[in-house]
């Protein structure tokens, strides 16, 4: 079962965690399998840390602004219905299967962690959508989606990567408030938190949503 390989993944980092399948707020039916709410934080034993520092398992939280990019999509389906979509970074799956809930031709999850793409490919089946995953971003699409992938600074040249590769391109991120590129533009802000519930701080509480489109193409 994919279901017990992603929960042997899991206790590859954190031998006590298992995977529960969670409901989240504001997204109709869309549920994902994430770690437990009631999981061991600390103290760990020194092997438990070093495989949290080596391999962390970031694909078992739903992060608040891919919650927020995924209410997003649900609630206004005609950035996404009829399109192909690629999630980059795409972690849990979040954002890439609520492309697909709201009516994507096609969508892709990309991630270079086969923990994450596992976690995608069980997720979007426990939804029952069709969600092909991959390990590279190659080929041109509708729609690029980029969730919580801007929390390290070494990231910011996805902004020109995803445009080489989109006609449209949907950024959200609950820890940057604006780009360096002038092309994104923010277009909305979401409260969302992440799942389990960290306990953020207040200033990363709120998603900021930017969009950016390839000159030669009108939004709808």
């Amino acid at each position: 079962m994919t279901r017990n390989r992603l929960e042997g993944a899991l206790r590859r980092t954190l031998p006590d965690a298992r995977i529960e399948v969670v409901s989240l707020p504001r997204c109709g039916t869309l549920r994902l399998g994430l770690i437990n709410a009631d999981y061991q934080t600390g103290p760990l034993d020194p092997d438990v840390m070093q495989a949290v520092i080596r391999s962390p398992a970031y694909w078992a939280f739903c992060w608040g602004s891919g919650l927020a990019l995924a209410r997003f999509l649900l609630e206004q389906p005609q950035w996404v219905r009829g399109r192909t979509v690629v999630d980059l970074g795409s972690g849990s799956g979040i954002a890439g299967i609520a492309a697909a809930m709201a009516g994507a031709r096609r969508v892709v999850a990309c991630d270079t962690d086969p923990d994450a793409r596992l976690a995608s490919a069980e997720n979007a089946a426990l939804n029952r959508v069709d969600l092909e995953v991959s390990d590279r971003l190659s080929g041109r699409w509708d729609v690029l989606l980029m969730a919580d992938v801007l929390y390290d600074r070494s990231n910011l040249p996805l902004l020109g990567l995803a445009q080489t590769h989109a006609r449209t391109v949907l950024v959200a991120d609950s820890r940057v408030t604006d780009l360096p590129d002038p092309g994104y533009r923010e277009i909305d802000r979401i409260e969302a938190l992440t799942l389990p519930n960290l306990g953020e701080f207040d200033e990363y509480r709120t998603a900021h949503l930017f969009h950016w489109q390839r000159a030669d193409d009108q939004p709808d």
